[in-house]
């Protein structure tokens, strides 16, 4: 039975580095890659009060931000080489969107690279990958 394992990236080395162990570790499973655009990031500099005529500034962030899950899906595929990789994109808060990616598709396993957080900071700013661990359907793999 092929595994189909789900390795979210975002461009970090801590991504690269858990697409790599994919790879290795998992030879035969077929793999989907996942970018999340997150839209907290994306009204940054829009003011509350801010018209309908302002939804271009939206439509162009979005634009931009598909066309940089467009360019780190090339990356991984040379990454991989010759190996068939599926990619996909959604838009949400990372952690959750994963997890949710995870539960309404046929994924068996998810690896993830983490930011190696500790203490403070990460009690504070979170962690997508500890939050990942906590909701997701399926096992997941932490890489350092």
């Amino acid at each position: 039975m092929t595994k189909r394992l789900l390795v979210p990236i975002d461009g970090s080395e801590q991504a690269w580095t858990a697409l790599d162990h994919a790879t290795t570790e998992h030879p035969e499973a077929a793999l989907t890659l996942l970018y999340v655009i997150n839209p907290v990031g994306g009204t940054a500099g829009v003011s509350a009060g801010a018209q309908i005529a302002d939804v271009g500034y939206g439509e162009e962030w979005y634009e931009a931000a598909e066309q940089r899950a467009e360019a780190l899906f090339e990356r991984a595929s040379e990454r991989v080489g010759d190996r068939e990789i599926e990619t996909e994109t959604t838009v949400g808060r990372p952690a959750r969107a994963i997890a949710a990616f995870a539960e309404g598709n046929p994924i068996d396993a998810i690896v993830m690279g983490s930011h190696g957080r500790d203490g403070v900071s990460r009690i504070v700013l979170g962690s997508v990958a500890e939050t990942v661990v906590r909701r997701a359907p399926v096992p997941v793999t932490v890489v350092r």
